[in-house]
């Protein structure tokens, strides 16, 4: 039996959350992601609430810096890390405005990125179609996504504490185990 070593050099993840609520379970859920992260795997948070509305005759004019930044970093991930409430059966504006930004030419960041997509949610389904949808643009941009069961936390408000630490444990198991395929879907990429 063989056993797996972290890579030398650390699997570096940009994390993003696509809900900027106070006490949101999807920030939770990106640091939790942060905690239960495998060894040689490193998380950080990027903030797109700075992000200007897309405008196309922005872009043509030059990328803003703060939209720059954020291509810059994603880019320079050997990973993303999408969390996301679902809004009206879909992502919220402001993750899909920061998709929009970074996803125009040239050196789109999702070409052959490996991405790992979560959604949480006090309902039953856990943000299941903000996960489909997701997909569904990340397919369009070439993005590598995780496959196999996918984590959509349902009945959220019962698997976090109030202080927003993800406490339910068969979660956590299977936060950490999909973490480990990016880590897997990154590590074939270097």
């Amino acid at each position: 039996m063989t056993t797996s070593t972290p890579p030398s050099t650390p699997i570096r993840v940009l994390g993003i959350s696509g809900s900027q609520r106070k006490g949101s379970y999807n920030t939770a859920l990106l640091h939790a992601a942060r905690e239960l992260a495998p060894a040689g795997m490193e998380i950080e948070i990027a903030d797109i609430a700075p992000l200007p509305m897309y405008d196309d005759d922005v872009r043509v004019a030059g990328f803003p810096p703060v939209v720059e930044a954020l291509r810059t970093r994603m880019r320079a991930a050997d990973a993303l890390l999408l969390v996301s409430p679902e809004y009206n059966r879909s992502v919220p504006a402001i993750l899909k405005n920061a998709i929009d930004w970074a996803s125009r030419a040239p050196d789109q960041p999702f070409d052959g990125k490996p991405v790992a997509i979560m959604t949480a949610s006090p309902g039953a389904l856990g943000g299941i179609m903000a996960n489909h949808h997701l997909r569904q643009i990340l397919v369009f941009l070439n993005g590598q996504t995780v496959s196999g069961p996918e984590v959509a936390i349902g009945d959220a408000k019962a698997k976090f504490d109030e202080q927003g630490r993800l406490t339910h444990q068969p979660t956590r198991d299977f936060v950490a185990a999909h973490l480990a395929k990016l880590a897997a879907l990154a590590s074939r990429g270097r």
